[in-house]
């Protein structure tokens, strides 16, 4: 199975910091965020990676190269505009395949992908679900019997992290968020889902990745 890293975001939030460096190469305990997902998931034996870009793209091409550095394979998603999450990934469907690992490049998550179970015949999607940050204290969807729901009790957050068959994306828009195509599937029943109680943290402020680093710097004086 391949997996995508979506790092076509502007990172407006992030702002001076991604003026001039895209997002996914900001610095998380002095490696680019982008490479932790890449060894992460080579760790699970994901060796064949496709990358969205739209902003700044050519510095991702120059860092990440074909991914032979990290003994994966990389193919690129060229987006002249950002596509939003759903269209950017409808435009890598010729490079993914009928079933693949979507993963925020935006986020931090201690997940290890080797727990994530195999997408079952009759779902187009299985999401990982965290606790709420501050930033989002109502969450997104709630689980109820291991399917993904849009009841709003007991709400959880979307990680980021999630498995799709290439059917979900099957819409009429070249550039469309994904939230509504997940909750309608998830009306549908076709959203399969879990709670990850590990540790998640979404980067988009400069005080986050100030935050995460601080974390991780006590961690390794610890």
């Amino acid at each position: 199975m391949k997996a995508m890293i979506l790092a076509a975001g502007r990172g407006e939030r992030m702002r001076p910091l991604t003026d001039t460096v895209p997002k996914p190469l900001l610095k998380v305990a002095g490696k680019s965020l982008i490479e932790h997902h890449i060894n992460n998931l080579k760790s699970a034996g994901f060796t064949e990676l496709v990358i969205n870009t739209a902003w700044l793209p050519e510095k991702i091409h120059q860092q990440l190269g074909d991914g032979s550095q990290y003994s994966v394979s990389i193919k690129y998603s060229d987006e002249k505009e950002a596509l939003e999450t759903g269209g950017g990934i409808k435009k890598a469907l010729p490079l993914l395949g009928e079933s693949f690992l979507v993963v925020n490049g935006d986020v931090w998550c201690d997940y290890d992908y080797l727990q994530l179970p195999a997408l079952a015949e009759d779902m187009l999607a299985h999401l990982v679900m965290v606790n709420n940050p501050e930033h989002n204290p109502d969450g997104d969807f709630s689980i109820t019997d291991n399917l993904l729901s849009n009841k709003t009790q007991q709400r959880l957050t979307f990680s980021g992290i999630g498995l799709y068959r290439a059917a979900l994306f099957n819409h009429d828009e070249q550039r469309f968020p994904l939230a509504p195509l997940l909750r309608k599937s998830a009306d549908d029943k076709k959203i399969s889902a879990e709670f990850f109680p590990g540790q998640w943290l979404d980067i988009g402020t400069p005080e986050r990745l100030e935050q995460l680093n601080l974390q991780l710097a006590s961690i390794t004086d610890d």
